[in-house]
């Protein structure tokens, strides 16, 4: 059960903030260090008090009774004379209102004189505040009347201020007996519970202005950490975030290679297959003429020799012709100094140069700069969507468009073709056209069906002024 209790504690203690624990265990021990501190100085005060009073009232008594008291070392006993006197000055004015009860001791412990006449002569024994007096000292003792000599002060029931004083040999200062008095404290109980109480009052709140200030640097300190902890926990999200972004495109790039390496070599077949099937026939075939019996033979006709070098010399011509093909397609033109308006127009041109087909262009106004990597991308995309619709479109309603939305560059490729599966259909070109786009951090997307197909590139661009 303690335990369960404990653990219930723990769990609501971590839940507070360090600036609530520090005020709840700062507040704890401010008031531990205020109740020591407090007992410690009321402690102070009430000896200080308590003495000083005595000291005063001593002084007082002092000056009205030792003129009446005789020579206290050669004296044993008081004769009535001394006795009647002391009973005069005891019993009226302003030291008669004060005391309540006045004894006066020798060394031995005996009663020299008292007003409760029954104690004159006792010889009781010294208690601790009698030798300390008889050693010099004056003693006070605040309401704590526990002596055996005491038993009609008791029966007073109100709060006493009881002094012994040692009386002292005027021309020696050597202590010869010991006055011991009861002083009515009631102005003085008033006085020192006030002294006591603004004591406390000041401790309290000074401790309490400690804690208001240390708990106002505190909650201002923890709202800085807390403002900087969420900072930083913003900063390490987007770090986490970066970090799984540079992760992706990491994994992105080595997909992007591990398929450029295999498009690379899907691309030097193609390469080989178009010269092998194309001019390399058409060159095999021309030299298999040359080896032709009407070149050969004498007796062929200069007319027969000059069709059969006219047909060698128009398969070479078609096989040339097939190599510079295979070659422009190839070979970039200059493009990196020019804008992408320009590429644009060059792209739509030569693919209606070579295929006599049209191509409707249509360009906003403005279009951004865009990098080197950006316009091979883009012309390459142009080429080949259009050699697509060209060649499985058969050149119906060819269009590039371009247009800029939200910071990004979209360029579009459309005909209206019969369209095709992009999951069976999707060859060499638009899959290297999808790893270059992607590689440069744009998205590529292929929309096709019965009514036509639709290739769009997407590319994150900053807006020139």
């Amino acid at each position: 059960m303690f335990g369960r209790y404990l653990k219930r504690l723990a769990r609501i203690w971590s839940g507070l903030s360090l600036a609530w624990q520090f005020v709840i265990a700062g507040g704890i021990g401010l008031l531990a260090v205020m109740l020591v501190v407090g007992l410690w100085v009321t402690s102070q005060i009430r000896d200080g008090v308590l003495h000083n009073s005595a000291a005063t009232t001593a002084l007082y008594v002092d000056s009205v009774i030792a003129p009446l008291l005789p020579d206290m070392r050669k004296s044993q006993e008081l004769d009535d004379t001394v006795k009647r006197a002391l009973d005069e000055t005891l019993g009226q004015g302003a030291l008669g209102k004060r005391l309540v009860s006045f004894k006066l001791w020798r060394r031995d412990g005996t009663v020299l004189y008292s007003k409760d006449a029954g104690l004159i002569g006792r010889q009781i024994k010294p208690n601790a505040n009698l030798i300390a007096a008889f050693a010099g000292n004056v003693m006070v003792k605040y309401n704590r009347l526990e002596d055996e000599e005491d038993d009609k002060e008791r029966s007073m029931g109100v709060p006493l201020l009881e002094i012994y004083n040692p009386v002292r040999e005027p021309w020696s200062g050597e202590v010869v007996a010991v006055t011991e008095f009861y002083e009515l404290s009631g102005d003085f109980e008033e006085s020192l519970h006030s002294a006591l109480l603004w004591t406390w009052l000041v401790v309290a709140g000074a401790t309490a202005a400690a804690l208001a200030l240390l708990s106002g640097i505190v909650f201002r300190g923890s709202r800085t950490i807390v403002t900087q902890q969420a900072a930083l926990e913003a900063k390490v999200s987007e770090l986490q975030a970066a970090l799984a972004q540079n992760s992706s495109l990491r994994q992105r790039v080595q997909r992007a290679s591990r398929r450029a390496a295999a498009i690379n070599e899907r691309y030097l077949r193609r390469i080989g297959a178009d010269l092998h099937d194309g001019p390399a026939q058409l060159v095999a075939l021309a030299a298999l003429r040359m080896d032709s019996p009407l070149l050969v033979d004498p007796t062929t006709s200069s007319t027969l020799r000059e069709a059969e070098i006219a047909g060698i010399h128009k398969t070479l011509g078609e096989a040339m012709r097939e190599i510079r093909g295979i070659c422009n397609g190839l070979v970039l033109p200059q493009i990196e100094t020019q804008a992408i308006a320009d590429i644009l127009r060059l792209a739509v041109a030569e693919h209606e140069r070579r295929t006599d087909t049209k191509v409707l262009l249509t360009l906003p106004e403005r279009l951004p700069e865009l990098g080197t990597s950006e316009k091979i991308s883009i012309y390459r995309f142009v080429q080949e969507g259009l050699n697509n619709a060209f060649r499985h479109g058969k050149g119906k309603g060819q269009q590039v468009r371009a247009t800029t939305k939200g910071g990004k560059l979209l360029v579009e490729v459309v005909d209206t073709g019969p369209g095709f599966d992009p999951a069976r259909s999707e060859g060499l070109g638009l899959a290297g056209l999808r790893e270059r786009i992607e590689s440069i951090g744009g998205q590529f997307e292929t929309l096709t069906g019965p009514g036509g197909t639709r290739l769009v590139i997407t590319l994150s661009v900053e807006e020139q002024p």
